[in-house]
């Protein structure tokens, strides 16, 4: 059975398999402290991100590389951007995507998709299923690090639907550590949306309360 599962990693370098199992383990914290709705996310994910960007290069999923470059990215951003308050108020807290913002994210998907076909195009790197997979799940990842970024609850529908594919697409291509990892994603994005609901749902009844009161 472990066979089935690890014997890919026989003719590994060392240095990969210990760069993605700590890659999966920051992975893997920086879901939780977003479930949390904690600004570790941000931080944690800063470096997961920096070694899959680097592995997924060498193995050649150039769309997932790409994510993970822009997580680095948005992650600095959403840094930022959670700290911000309103005196001792945030000035962004857990709220619902405006109609605008439904629009940007579709903008988004549509745009990352056409880029990294193109990408692929270029590189000649269409030469299996899992490229093709791989183009969509850039574009679900960088709407969804998108809407984290912004702190809306959306953010966890797109996850949901991507970590889910990913999980076959990391087993197949013999990353049983990722997948893995995607599988607990997935669990813990389940988890995530339901706390941040609970969440929001916590502040339009404290604002309605704070209404009748005014």
């Amino acid at each position: 059975m472990l066979d089935f599962f690890f014997a890919q990693y026989a003719n590994y370098p060392t240095s990969e398999i210990v760069l993605e199992l700590v890659g999966v383990f920051f992975g893997l914290a920086s879901v939780w402290f977003a479930k949390k709705d904690n600004i570790w996310v941000f931080p944690t994910g800063l470096v997961s991100t920096f070694i899959y960007a680097y592995l997924l290069w060498k193995w050649e999923l150039l769309g997932d590389s790409m994510i993970n470059g822009y997580y680095f990215i948005m992650s600095l951003y959403g840094w930022y951007h959670w700290t911000r308050k309103k005196g001792e108020v945030e000035a962004f807290p857990i709220a619902v995507a405006s109609k605008k913002e439904h629009k940007i994210a579709a903008v988004i998907f549509v745009l990352t998709l056409v880029f990294v076909y193109l990408v692929y195009q270029y590189f000649d790197k269409f030469t299996n299923w899992y490229n093709y997979v791989d183009t969509l799940l850039t574009a679900l990842f960088f709407v969804g690090m998108w809407l984290m970024a912004k702190r809306k609850i959306e953010n966890w529908i797109f996850w949901i639907v991507g970590d889910f594919i990913s999980i076959p697409l990391y087993f197949f291509k013999g990353y049983t550590f990722t997948s893995l990892q995607y599988l607990i994603f997935t669990i813990l994005a389940v988890y995530g949306y339901l706390e941040w609901k609970g969440i929001l749902n916590n502040q339009q009844k404290q604002s309605g309360e704070a209404a009748v009161l005014e």
